[in-house]
């Protein structure tokens, strides 16, 4: 089952079902008006609403139309929850041996992870409006589940009954900005803005032998300006499962429905399947040639993350974004 939201309806949007080709949709009012509301009852809801899918991809759907990705808010256009992950650590481990750092053994064991933004999300052909380009704007392409209710201190194998939806990310860094944030002690805040989500969100049974332990085996592809960045393999080099960061998220709190959880910048061992944001690929140059050469992002640079299955169909649909500069 393939979801998504339109730019109607409110603050949290108006829930649709896609079918699989990402060419036709149907409104979900009939069952429920929005994907929190879906999530907040997935018991009851789901059924429906896979029930509904099913009509559509058969054809029998009434009122189907064609799917507009301009008319697409994000599929949760705002969360109660957002926290994001770093789970693969060949990026980190690039990025620390970059400054002359180790990495702490921990790392290994203990999920990297903080509270980010989850009062508004962007949609995917929404601009990314930043004040200045100083701030070095940077994508982040990433992985996201979404869960349900999840109790405090699940197990990961209990967590992945809870995993619900999984989709994408573009999760906007402005690098300039962390430092002197880091610095403080206190973690991110002005240098994470709203993040980009992918147009639709599906369930993990959409993704068939491509979920494997509560990993998406599927490259990540990402295009800037129209040419390719990368397409590092997101079940590959991920140190901790989505099974495992849902119950670190929890381990001392409940999560509420609708919890967004990120996997943190996909990236490989091997540099050769290209990265998943520019600090990323600054880092591998600085290792490399003692200096970074690849700039951050600029006004009027578009970026495009997807996902692709093993027959070339998009699974997710496009994230296509334009730096935009703000406008007073």
């Amino acid at each position: 089952m393939k979801l998504a939201s339109l730019k109607q309806g409110g603050r949290d949007g108006t829930l649709v079902v896609v079918n699989g080709d990402l060419t036709k949709a149907v409104i979900a009012d009939g069952i429920v008006r929005t994907l929190q509301q879906a999530l907040e009852d997935w018991d009851n809801t789901a059924p429906r609403l896979n029930a509904l899918s099913e009509a559509l991809n058969s054809g029998r759907a009434a009122n189907a139309f064609d799917l507009d990705m301009n008319a697409l808010a994000a599929p949760l256009p705002r969360a109660f929850e957002f926290v994001d992950g770093s789970a693969y650590l060949p990026h980190v481990v690039r990025v620390r041996k970059a400054r002359g750092a180790e990495v702490p053994a921990s790392f290994y064991s203990d999920p990297l992870m903080y509270q980010a933004t989850s009062a508004g999300f962007l949609g995917p052909r929404d601009a990314v409006v930043v004040p200045s380009e100083a701030y070095g704007i940077d994508l982040e392409a990433e992985v996201v589940v979404v869960t349900d209710d999840v109790p405090m201190a699940v197990t990961p194998e209990e967590a992945a009954g809870h995993i619900q939806l999984v989709g994408l990310i573009n999760d906007v860094s402005l690098r300039n900005l962390i430092p002197d944030e880091l610095a403080k002690g206190f973690g991110f805040l002005n240098s994470k803005p709203r993040s980009g989500l992918s147009p639709v969100f599906v369930t993990p049974d959409e993704l068939g032998a491509a979920w494997i332990d509560s990993k998406v085996h599927l490259a990540l592809t990402t295009h800037i300006n129209g040419q390719w960045f990368g397409a590092p393999e997101a079940g590959v080099d991920m140190q901790f499962n989505f099974a495992q960061l849902v119950a670190h998220a929890a381990k001392t709190r409940p999560l509420s429905a609708g919890t967004i959880v990120g996997s943190g910048t996909v990236a490989n061992e091997d540099t050769r399947l290209g990265a998943s944001c520019f600090a990323e690929q600054r880092t591998v140059e600085t290792l490399r040639d003692g200096k970074p050469s690849t700039p951050f992002m600029k006004f009027g640079d578009v970026v495009r993350i997807e996902m692709f299955d093993h027959d070339g169909r998009s699974v997710f649909g496009a994230i296509e974004q334009t730096m935009t500069p703000l406008v007073r």
